[in-house]
């Protein structure tokens, strides 16, 4: 009888003393950020407010406004140290924002050198290295000074007291012991300092995990706010992928168009030339009663308007083929491995047809067959895989590979077919990949995303 065997996952520790243990993990980074942030938060306000004052007041100059865009480069490198700095509390990293929301039509020196001028975030950047960090870095490092002193010194205190000069030691127990006769009646001043000692480092040492939390919190929470990236920065990258896309798609359209007519012009225009004479020729065979020398043109002349038909026909099937758009992708696909002079192995979610979008589609397909014609032509392979799948996690994503058993060394270079099939998938924001080394084998994988439809 088999037993089926299953793998145990442990379950995670959970309650007061986990979360608390969790705490304790990151309270030796969080006490050196508040530290080191301190330092930090000092020397910017010194170096910034210097800078920037300088340059108002050199305003009236023309030198007063580089130093003020040279100051705001600088607030911008101290947020993105204090960025880096807050990695050492454990907490979540703080996103870069969008610094160039400029309008990329507009290339002029000025209008470069000038963008720290227009940047909001230059200027929150700023505002929180020469008034809102140093505050705050002060406040937390009086406060992390304290906690750290009190639980370390409060808990040695029985060791180190006993090299205190004489007459300095037992003022305070004496004070305590004669307001509290119940409790320490009777005790040495001495002892009683020792006990208050490490009662209060005991106490500063069981809180230290969260005050040190707290206050990396509030720094993290002011940091993700001024120091972080915005919800308009996210749009403006958008916009920005949007526009690359677009552009990236009409220099690859174009780069088809004219490939397509060199390809019509060299192929099947020069055929359709030949057919013409042919038929011209027979005319005149047939005018002068030479039956058998327009019976011979006319058999060339069928080899030249089949040959021509077969070009347009491979032609129009890396353009859009009627299977596509009656059947959907994974048929044309299918239908395209098997028409391809080698063996293609095929595997294509039929999820395709529903998830992809007829622009999608029609790409996913030219790319397909471009890829297949380029086995077929460079790649000296017996046979290849076309592979077609979704993803959804995490997004949503159709993903394509073409893998060859030929001798490898594909690349991606300016102005061959492989780069005009990476402009055409960046038109939709996707990825191409090539991995072929000597030898083989050739991987070419496609990552498209799905809009959500």
């Amino acid at each position: 009888m088999d037993i089926e065997e299953t793998t145990v996952t442990p379950a995670q520790p959970s309650g007061f003393w986990a979360s608390y243990g969790k705490l304790w993990k990151h309270t030796p980074g969080s006490a050196a950020y508040l530290i080191v942030a301190f330092a930090l938060a000092m020397t910017a306000v010194s170096v910034l407010a210097a800078m920037f004052w300088a340059g108002v007041g050199l305003l009236i100059l023309i030198v007063g406004v580089p130093l003020i865009v040279v100051t705001l480069i600088v607030a911008r490198g101290f947020g993105v140290a204090d960025r880096y700095l807050l990695r050492l509390t454990g907490l979540a990293d703080i996103a870069e924002p969008e610094w160039d929301h400029d309008d990329p039509t507009r290339t002029s020196l000025w209008y470069t050198l000038s963008r720290p001028l227009r940047g909001a975030h230059y200027w929150l950047y700023l505002v929180h290295g020469m008034i809102v960090s140093p505050i705050v870095a002060t406040v937390t490092f009086a406060l992390t000074t304290v906690w750290l002193s009190l639980s370390l010194g409060g808990l040695t205190y029985w060791f180190w007291s006993a090299f205190l000069p004489s007459g300095n030691g037992g003022r305070w127990g004496h004070y305590v012991a004669d307001a509290m006769p119940r409790i320490f009646g009777g005790w040495a001043s001495e002892t009683v300092e020792v006990v208050l000692f490490l009662v209060a480092g005991v106490v500063f040492a069981f809180t230290l995990p969260w005050v040190m939390h707290g206050l990396a919190r509030a720094h993290h929470g002011i940091a993700r706010g001024m120091l972080g990236r915005w919800r308009s920065d996210d749009l403006a990258t958008e916009v920005k992928a949007e526009a690359a896309a677009r552009g990236a798609a009409v220099q690859a359209e174009d780069a088809a168009l004219r490939r397509l007519e060199r390809d019509i012009h060299d192929g099947p225009q020069q055929r359709l030339v030949r057919l013409q004479l042919d038929l011209a020729a027979v005319e005149r065979r047939a005018e002068a009663g030479d039956n058998e020398g327009a019976v011979e043109i006319s058999r060339e002349a069928m080899v030249h308007a089949k040959a021509a038909l077969d070009e347009l026909r491979a032609l129009s099937s890396g353009v859009a083929p009627p299977l596509l758009q009656d059947r959907g992708l994974a048929a044309a696909l299918s239908a395209l491995a098997a028409g391809t002079p080698l063996v293609v192995g095929v595997d294509v979610d039929p999820a395709v047809d529903a998830a992809a979008s007829s622009e999608v589609a029609r790409t996913v397909y030219f790319i397909a067959a471009e890829l297949l014609t380029n086995v077929v032509k460079h790649a000296q392979a017996t046979g290849a895989n076309l592979t077609v799948s979704l993803r959804s996690a995490p997004d949503r994503m159709l993903d394509l590979w073409v893998v060859d058993n030929g001798r490898g060394g594909a690349q991606l270079r300016e102005g061959h077919g492989l780069e005009g099939l990476r402009a055409r998938v960046a038109g939709l924001r996707g990825v191409l990949e090539v991995d072929s080394p000597a030898g083989g084998p050739t991987t070419v994988a496609v990552h498209i995303p799905l809009s959500d439809r």
